[in-house]
Parts: structure tokens; C-alpha cells; sequence
């Protein structure tokens, strides 16, 4: 196997090395191999590919300490196509929250959310992907 170095933040170590241990993990590199494994499943779902797709992307970030804010408004209006609604909300005393309702194709969110989450000081990134065309319809 190839070693690879990675930087992260000690907080993010520590979680690391807690699931390691919490569920019986021979290692950090197993962590890791797992989470790169389903990073790189999540978007290539079949059953999504073709299909026009709704998508929330949800962001946590604290804009006390950093400039996210204008960086997320810059990715919204470069994929001004893409982002068909966006709501900015304060969570407690220096987080915020941005949502964006995307319509498009998986590539497209796909992309979008790999921007936001290579967005440095963003806190978390969480998203859901829905066909438009499953909705089912009254019998």
C-alpha cells in the first residue's frame, strides 16, 4: 500500500483516533480508508446519474473568526445556474448557517459540494440529493 501524508487539525485527530478506538479500528489508516471509500461512493450513485436532481446543501461555519461567509457567497454566484435559493441564518453567538436549494445534475452538485466542503474554516458540510422526478404520484 502507498503512505500518504496528510495534514488536519488536532481537534479533527482526536475525533480520528476516538472512532479508532470506539469501534474496534486497528488504526487511524483504517479510519481513513473507510471515510475516503465512502467520500468517493456518495456521488456515484447510478441511480442518480441522468436524472434532474434537487439538493440541500447545508453550512456551519463561525464568522467571527474568518471571511467563509464572502468565500460561500462567491461559490453561489459562480454557480448561480446551479443554487436556486439560499437562506443565511445565525446559530447561537458566532456560528452561521447557509442553506442552498440546488436544482441540477449530479455533476453539477457533486461539484458544488466538494467547493464547499474545500472551503477552508468551514465547520461542517451536510447535503442530500433527491430526484425530482421520484416523487410519487396520488393513486
Amino acid at each position: 500500500m502507498t503512505v500518504v501524508s496528510v495534514s488536519m487539525p488536532e481537534e479533527l485527530l482526536e475525533r480520528l483516533d476516538s472512532v479508532a478506538e470506539e469501534h474496534g479500528y486497528t488504526g487511524r489508516s483504517e479510519v481513513v480508508r473507510e471515510a475516503a471509500r465512502s467520500l468517493l461512493g456518495e456521488f456515484h450513485d447510478e441511480q442518480l446519474e441522468g436524472r434532474d436532481l434537487m439538493g440541500l446543501v447545508t453550512v456551519l461555519f463561525d464568522y467571527e473568526a474568518t471571511d467563509v461567509e464572502q468565500r460561500l457567497m462567491h461559490l453561489r454566484h459562480d454557480h448561480d445556474e446551479l443554487v436556486v435559493s439560499h437562506v443565511h441564518n445565525h446559530v447561537g453567538d458566532h456560528y452561521c448557517m447557509e442553506l442552498f436549494i440546488l436544482e441540477g445534475d449530479l455533476d453539477a452538485i457533486s461539484g458544488f459540494v466538494g467547493q464547499v466542503r474545500a472551503t477552508q474554516e468551514v465547520l461542517s458540510v451536510d447535503y442530500n440529493v433527491t430526484p425530482v422526478d421520484q416523487v410519487d404520484q396520488p393513486a
